[in-house]
């Protein structure tokens, strides 16, 4: 950004810009590093702004606000707008600084500042998420790690049945004035690890109930697990969250702007497509993408013979497209549903899949997000940088 400096009012142009918010990163286009140039020749200011996309769709607003601050300028009679577009670096800053001021305005939830927040996601439903979920924790816990599950899949609620976990939540009263009382997670010990869960499965009379609420309900009752439960100690919060980019994803990336997303798909292409919507969402959200997983690979017979029932390469097209690894791909294995139907997953056992969830879950451990106290311990966190569409369109 330049000022010119044959006018003393320049910085005032840049204050009263200072003003002027971009909607959807909700800070002001100066800070932002938006304004390229403000100056004033004669009684006309001219103002460049760089927009995080050519055709971004608030450019009116931002238009109108910016002429209508200038102009309350003593001495200003016409606004000349001039439009630019950050570089891929310039929108990179933006972003990590409209994250930054999320997380340091977000109100505070019961979820510790230790944990590492992932939030499961899909475009559609029918591609095994919650499956994915539910082995992944498992996996995670048998390396000895505490690991939350939020079931945010508030009217698909299928986490109870897939750990075998049948209880209602229960609550500890409140200690004092101030305390509200907590909800206690169900918890569920996993090799010399330990799962703790909460569902609104847990919740409900009875696994056939239907939940009939609407959008900002489920919302609210996200906002209630994250306020409400006793989490205690966590090295990892896992969120299995409902298909597609509604209330609920809005909700959880405003309250929880340090959570991460990994995206699952399947081999097909109508999956792969509609699982960029969610990645998209991500990039609006400021939320870094943490890879892709590709559930329903081939299967595999007995004698070797490898059958791509839902197609393949699909994974890998959409981890191409959104510029994120592929963390592994699952194989189409009967024991994974076997297992989501009787509570145990088949990450507790042997074979194929459970093979790929453990791999899975040694990537994010090692590799993608390693618990937090091991990252500031670890000289090879030093060098990690969370994967996220900072070079698509934002705006």
């Amino acid at each position: 950004m330049s000022v010119s400096k044959d006018a003393v009012d320049d910085n005032e142009i840049l204050g009263v810009l200072r003003g002027v918010m971009d909607p959807e990163l909700n800070d002001n286009i100066v800070d932002l590093g938006m304004v390229r140039s403000a100056s004033l020749k004669g009684q006309t200011a001219q103002i460049t702004i760089a927009l995080t996309t050519a055709g971004c769709p608030l450019r009116a607003t931002i238009k109108r606000d910016c002429e209508s601050r200038v102009k309350s300028l003593p001495g200003i009679n016409e606004v000349q707008l001039y439009w630019d577009e950050l570089t891929p670096e310039e929108r990179t800053r933006a972003m990590d600084r409209a994250r930054r001021n999320a997380r340091d305005t977000a109100a505070p939830t019961q979820i510790p500042s230790s944990a590492r927040v992932i939030s499961i996601a899909s475009g559609k439903g029918g591609v095994g998420k919650s499956s994915v979920t539910v082995n992944i924790a498992t996996a995670l816990a048998s390396r000895g790690l505490t690991v939350g599950i939020l079931d945010a899949d508030i009217w698909g609620f299928s986490v109870p049945r897939m750990l075998g976990v049948n209880s209602r939540l229960n609550a500890r009263p409140a200690q004092s004035e101030e305390d509200r009382g907590k909800i206690i997670p169900e918890e569920r010990p996993q090799g010399s690890g330990l799962l703790k869960i909460v569902s609104t499965g847990l919740m409900v009379e009875t696994e056939e109930t239907a939940l009939m609420w609407r959008g900002l309900m489920l919302a609210k009752a996200v906002e209630q697990f994250l306020h409400d439960v006793d989490w205690g100690d966590l090295d990892y919060l896992l969120i299995d969250m409902p298909p597609g980019t509604g209330d609920v994803q809005m909700a959880l990336a405003r309250l929880l702007p340090q959570a991460e997303m990994l995206v699952v798909t399947t081999p097909a292409v109508s999956a792969q497509k509609v699982a960029i919507r969610v990645a998209d969402m991500a990039r609006r959200s400021h939320m870094p993408i943490l890879g892709v997983v590709e559930n329903m690979s081939a299967f595999t017979t007995p004698d070797g013979t490898s059958w791509p029932l839902f197609g393949e390469g699909g994974g890998k097209r959409l981890a191409e497209e959104i510029d994120a690894p592929l963390l592994g791909s699952i194989p189409l294995e009967p024991a994974v549903s076997a297992g989501g139907d009787t509570g145990q997953p088949v990450a507790m056992s042997d074979g194929p899949a459970s093979r790929a969830f453990h791999q899975i879950a040694t990537r994010i451990v090692e590799e993608i997000a390693p618990p937090l106290d091991m990252a500031a311990c670890s000289a090879s966190a030093l060098n990690e940088v969370p994967v996220s569409l900072t070079g698509d369109r934002t705006s």
